[in-house]
């Protein structure tokens, strides 16, 4: 019977050539910030069950749930993560703050901060990677925009919309870093309409009695599922592909199939009366979603996702199925202009009450900031 142990096999027959080892073995190591939860919790799972990879160094203020993973408890604007990156080949940065209720200047603050320290701190350890995660919204939505946008499009967004400012410093911060740092790879993933356990202005927009329509405009719709995303963060983290990578599923879906496959009425209006009402209601703090979240509602911003497709890479969800997963997932909540209401509060309104009583609540308090200023 022939022994299991290659080695003692390879004693015994010293002609037969010494077997290679294996994928893991010479595969690198990997470090996962914002690893505890979201998309770097899935991600650190997903890389942690590879046989392509060595070991994965997970980081985060918590730690999460992955067992494989060899945890580092910190926040990514600590210097100290230098230490605990030296030794890994590539770093997935995706400790980000994009929810609609923090503070804008502190959300700032840590994702840039965490951005500026996280590069740093790889061409300090020796990373020769650095994977980073911002958004198609960096494309801008534009009535003339081309449908689809190759990766080496103009970057036309603004600084209008929830979180964009920081996906476009974060996006100068990866031109800058390889002049600043020699020797140190950066790449993008800019991913469409993300879904999958998200919250987003744009996912709650399906949470809404009525689709707002803005009169005139040309919506196109282009969904990434967060599995799609780890697939293509795990493409870059192998260097099978590199550069600004888009990603989503294969083509869009029109204004009219969105309604036709969500069953969801529309509700049309004006643009300077959709645009208006959007800003001054969250001027005056009833809802989280600046008028600028409004633009990717109205316009196209979908990607080609040439680069990921030329590599190999084929996203497993279409647009169809993204969208039925995000009407499952936000069945029962209950959003107007992007406030949730409580189930009573949307109970007692109705689809279109609701609608009135938010701008209802607007004029109101218009109209006493008027009467104050006249006493």
């Amino acid at each position: 019977m022939s022994s299991p142990d290659p080695q003692v096999r390879a004693a015994r027959n010293p002609s037969s050539p010494p077997s290679s080892p294996s994928p893991a073995t010479r595969g690198p190591v990997v470090a996962v910030t914002g690893a505890a939860t979201g998309i770097g919790a899935l991600l650190t799972e997903r890389l942690a069950a590879s046989e392509e990879i060595r070991q994965v160094v997970a980081i985060d203020e918590r730690r999460g749930e992955c067992a494989e993973a060899r945890w580092h408890i910190l926040d990514v604007r600590d210097p100290a993560i230098a230490e605990k990156l030296r030794g890994a080949d590539v770093v997935v940065h995706l400790a980000l703050d994009l929810d609609l209720g923090s503070d804008a200047a502190a959300r700032t603050a840590y994702n840039v901060r965490g951005t500026q320290t996280v590069l740093t701190a790889a061409a300090a350890a020796g990373v020769h990677r650095v994977v980073l995660c911002t958004s198609a919204m960096v494309y801008g939505a534009l009535p003339d925009n081309e449908l689809p946008l190759s990766e080496d499009a103009e970057l036309r967004a603004t600084a209008d919309a929830t979180g964009v400012a920081d996906l476009l410093e974060i996006e100068r911060l990866a031109r800058r870093a390889p002049r600043a740092h020699p020797g140190l790879n950066v790449t993008v993933v800019r991913p469409a309409l993300l879904v999958g356990g998200t919250d987003t202005a744009l996912t709650r927009y399906f949470e809404s009695p009525r689709l707002l329509v803005v009169a005139d405009s040309r919506p196109a719709w282009q969904f990434c599922h967060v599995d799609d995303l780890c697939a293509a963060l795990e493409y870059a983290v192998l260097e099978k592909v590199d550069g600004e990578l888009a990603v989503g599923c294969d083509g869009w879906l029109e204004q009219e199939e969105v309604e036709e496959l969500s069953g969801i009425r529309p509700m049309e209006l004006p643009s300077a009366v959709a645009l208006g009402a959007a800003a001054r209601l969250h001027r005056i703090g009833l809802t989280p979603s600046p008028a600028g979240d409004l633009a990717y509602t109205m316009y196209p911003w979908v990607v080609s996702g040439s680069r990921l497709h030329s590599a190999g890479w084929r996203p497993r969800w279409t647009n169809e199925e993204v969208l039925a997963e995000l009407l499952a997932e936000v069945s029962g909540r209950h959003t107007v202009a992007g406030r949730r209401l409580g189930r009573k509060d949307a109970t007692a309104a109705g689809a279109a009450g609701a609608t009135v009583a938010l701008l209802g609540a607007a004029a109101v308090v218009r109209r006493a900031r008027k009467a104050r200023r006249r006493i």
